[in-house]
């Protein structure tokens, strides 16, 4: 009796440390491989249902909500296999096919930057870094990439979560390595955060712990964490009034951008990542209702959508869809998205193949029938800021004072004759921009024909610009040809001095300047600021 009793303590004593030693370092869930295959077609389907849909008003409203009645039929679906949110991220999914999941993030950047597809934003300044030999993470980083908070990373990177269930902490390393090829601080963030709510998505389904699970990922200090844990306080005070919500966050939030400063238009991460929150938070669980809101809070009003849609996907699962969702979406399973060898088919099996192989890696098991995958709880991403205290101040064109133009620029004129921008190829010739402030952007244009130019501040050579970009092709001018900021406060003084070279690819040496674009330090967002209802 002593010995059995003996035992029996034993058997609980062993019981209970490894119920221990399991709760301290992991904690095992287990999905079956139906369930998560359902889960990611859910994902993918969203993500192509919520572009199309949000498609045709992409940028129709920014200040303002999205009022108009949007005309969508389910088969419109088929729009999605030309949507950059969905075809660049598949090409780093089939740079993991050739290169393995681990590959270094120049190799992403490589074939994202040698694709033939249009690009925009922070991703067009990355392609165009590859080529100028500046590689991950300088190739997103402030200095050698003005749109570094721009939206870009945060709508491609949807296949880092999906490929991580339960497992965050992973996912943020990935898109910690991949968001460094073309965005920096809040850029970067919008893309984690994104990623994290897919890994929470699929054992979770309560939508307002997803995103404060999510959050963890990012550091508090960011701008990113404070608009999102806005949306969460403003959701709270407004449960069923959205516009109530977004009326008070655009109050705090609407000029926060550094690509649309001095404007209206919006393309900043966190301030487009706000409203997927607010598709998610007000949606409930509706497929329509979700995507609806999330395109009518305005501004990228596709990508939006087709973020908050993917994560109800994973959610729900694609089988939870409207059956007529359902229907459009496989009707097009074996299409190939634009300039990938990817089909909605092919994503979903692909994505469950990714998520075995990290299950694994991770510590966990596969089988045919379930996955016992370790979930993680995230460590945030280190704190960085793309352009501290940096607001706009004005935009000076070159027909404008501030302006002088030695030697023999040429000045190009628009339809309506006014001044477009001014060009030489001439060594030797300078122009020359004096301002006030703390940071300037010297705009032109990137083509075919252009060469090389020395960059001079307050009488320091900075660097050497090369204008020549082979994809010029597929882009209007007026991009950004120089950066810089932190100048103390006062006046200071631009060279940009035409080198007369060329690679031997360009057509020609051409500089071509158009504007620029000046900066002073102040505050982005009163600290100081309270919402109507807490004054």
């Amino acid at each position: 009796m002593k010995s059995n009793l003996l035992l029996l303590l034993l058997i609980v004593g062993v019981m209970f440390v490894t119920s221990r030693t399991q709760k301290k370092n992991t904690v095992l869930k287990t999905i079956s491989t139906e369930v998560l295959k359902d889960k990611i077609a859910g994902g993918w389907a969203g993500k192509m249902l919520g572009v199309s849909y949000g498609g045709p008003t992409e940028f129709d409203a920014h200040g303002f909500i999205l009022e108009d009645s949007i005309k969508w039929k389910p088969s419109d679906v088929n729009f999605s296999l030309q949507e950059d949110d969905i075809y660049v991220q598949l090409t780093f999914m089939m740079t993991m096919d050739q290169y393995g999941i681990d590959a270094p993030a120049k190799k992403f950047q490589e074939l994202f930057a040698k694709s033939g597809y249009k690009l925009w934003h922070a991703n067009v300044q990355a392609r165009k870094n590859y080529y100028d030999s500046i590689f991950p993470p300088q190739s997103g980083s402030p200095e050698f990439n003005s749109h570094a908070d721009d939206i870009d990373f945060q709508i491609e990177a949807d296949y880092i979560g999906l490929i991580c269930p339960g497992m965050p902490q992973t996912a943020n390393r990935i898109a910690d390595k991949i968001g460094h090829i073309m965005n920096y601080g809040d850029g970067v963030y919008g893309g984690a955060f994104v990623a994290a709510l897919y890994s929470e998505a699929y054992f979770e389904s309560d939508m307002l712990k997803i995103v404060q699970n999510a959050l963890r990922t990012i550091p508090v200090e960011s701008d990113y964490s404070k608009i999102v844990n806005d949306v969460i306080l403003l959701y709270k005070q407004y449960p069923k009034d959205w516009k109530a919500a977004w009326k008070e966050l655009e109050d705090k939030w609407a000029n926060t951008d550094m690509c649309g400063a001095g404007s209206s238009y919006n393309i900043d991460a966190k301030f487009n990542g706000a409203y997927i929150v607010m598709g998610l938070l007000y949606g409930d669980g509706d497929p329509f209702k979700t995507m609806d809101i999330a395109t009518r809070c305005g501004q990228d009003s596709d990508c939006n959508p087709s973020n908050a849609m993917a994560v109800l996907g994973v959610v729900k699962g694609f089988s939870a869809f409207p059956a007529e969702y359902r229907e459009k979406v496989l009707a097009i399973k074996d299409s190939l998205f634009i300039n990938t060898n990817y089909s909605f088919y092919k994503t979903v099996e692909k994505t469950l193949d990714y998520a075995k192989e990290i299950t694994v890696k991770n510590g966990g098991k596969v089988s045919d029938a379930e996955l016992a995958i370790n979930v993680q709880t995230p460590t945030p991403l280190a704190f960085e800021e793309s352009f501290p205290n940096l607001v706009f101040d004005r935009r000076v064109k070159v027909s404008e004072e501030g302006w002088t133009f030695n030697g023999n620029w040429e000045t190009r004129k628009k339809d309506d004759k006014t001044i477009q921008d001014k060009v030489s190829a001439n060594a030797g010739d300078e122009a020359i921009f004096k301002f006030e402030g703390t940071g300037v952007s010297i705009a032109g244009n990137w083509n075919n024909n252009c060469g090389k130019a020395d960059v001079f501040v307050d009488g320091q050579l900075k660097r050497t610009i090369d204008c020549y970009f082979h994809y010029s092709n597929q882009h209007p001018g007026n991009v950004n040809l120089y950066l810089t900021t932190n100048l103390q406060e006062g006046k200071h003084t631009v060279h940009v001095v035409v080198k007369g070279e060329k690679r031997t690819e360009s057509e020609g040496a051409n500089i071509y300047l158009s504007e620029a674009v000046v900066y002073k330090t102040g505050k982005k967002i009163d600290k100081d600021f309270k919402f109507s209802f807490q004054k």
